[in-house]
């Protein structure tokens, strides 16, 4: 059985209880696609992040059973011709809500505390205490999304002594939310945030779904953080509400276009906060990805359930 990995950068530890773990497997090291193509057909699993696959790559990997992607994010996935060769799709969703709920909580603190005008400030030596401080506790954070990113970021938020409202497509009530909104109230949720923070993965129902009227529904103070995808929200209407003054500041860590070109009015905005998509990345990120691979690798040999199971037709 042979696995083949075009992550670029695998920490060595990992690979190396891998190889003892699994001593009857043959596992391949690649630094990425371009290095690793050619070991394509002879590869039973594949472990990527996903957005290097296409159909042609797919067509080559002639062996291939089982993709494991290292990253919840699917949107790029050819899923087709995945559904039509029955190969098996497997993802680390789950391991993103520690640092992502960290990073969320981070960053309206650092709106909060008006982190960018100190650092001007700073920067010039500018002793200057007339900053309009304000504080995360009684406010109100909703949350576009209530799986586990969604939660962990409520739950954070409730030791802040606020008020976490969810919204979702069911309306299901969960654990960390004081209430949850069916999507169809989705203006009714935004009404009420002071904090909103979108979590939503790339779907159908997802692309586009927030408009203008959206941000308008909003309070004019409100911060609005998105770190779920980039085709959320149209970027010009991002600007439209921070020029009309719909909403106070967002904090963007996706974009309709990756990387954000270096002429884009967004890296100027003094009301935009851009972030390179890296809210769910830390030192912990991949042997964390490793250990869900590791208990799906136990499955797989014993032809067990495995989790993370991907629905090809859905892309989720």
């Amino acid at each position: 059985m042979q696995v083949l990995s075009v992550l670029k950068r695998v920490p060595e530890d990992v690979k190396e209880r891998m190889v003892n773990q699994y001593p009857s497997v043959d596992f391949r090291y690649c630094y990425g696609m371009e290095e690793g193509e050619d070991y394509l057909p002879e590869a039973e699993i594949l472990i990527t992040y996903g957005e290097d696959l296409n159909e042609e790559k797919i067509e080559k990997a002639k062996n291939l059973k089982w993709i494991m992607i290292m990253s919840a994010g699917m949107d790029r996935m050819p899923f087709s011709i995945i559904e039509e060769k029955d190969i098996l799709v497997t993802n680390v969703r789950g391991i993103h809500a520690k640092p992502m709920a960290e990073y969320a909580i981070g960053m309206f603190l650092q709106v909060a505390k008006r982190a960018k005008k100190l650092q001007q400030q700073e920067n010039a030596s500018y002793w200057n205490r007339k900053l309009d401080f304000q504080e995360l506790g009684g406010h109100t954070m909703v949350l576009l999304g209530t799986g586990a990113i969604a939660s962990e970021t409520a739950r954070l938020a409730k030791a802040f002594d606020m008020k976490t409202i969810g919204v979702s497509r069911s309306g299901k009530g969960k654990d960390n939310f004081d209430e949850v909104y069916r999507i169809e109230k989705l203006n009714a949720a935004l009404s009420e945030g002071d904090y909103v923070a979108a979590v939503l993965p790339s779907t159908e129902e997802t692309r586009g779904l927030l408009q203008k009227e959206h941000f308008q529904a909003m309070p004019e103070h409100a911060v609005f953080l998105n770190m779920g995808r980039g085709d959320l929200v149209p970027e010009k209407t991002v600007s439209s509400a921070i020029e009309k003054g719909d909403i106070a500041h967002a904090v963007l860590d996706v974009m309709e276009e990756e990387p954000l070109p270096e002429d884009h009015p967004f890296w100027r905005e003094e009301n935009i906060t851009v972030t390179p998509h890296i809210s769910g990345i830390t030192s912990g990120y991949l042997p964390r990805a490793f250990d869900i691979f590791d208990r799906n690798m136990k499955a797989y040999m014993n032809s067990d359930s495995m989790e993370n199971v991907i629905d090809p037709e859905r892309g989720y």
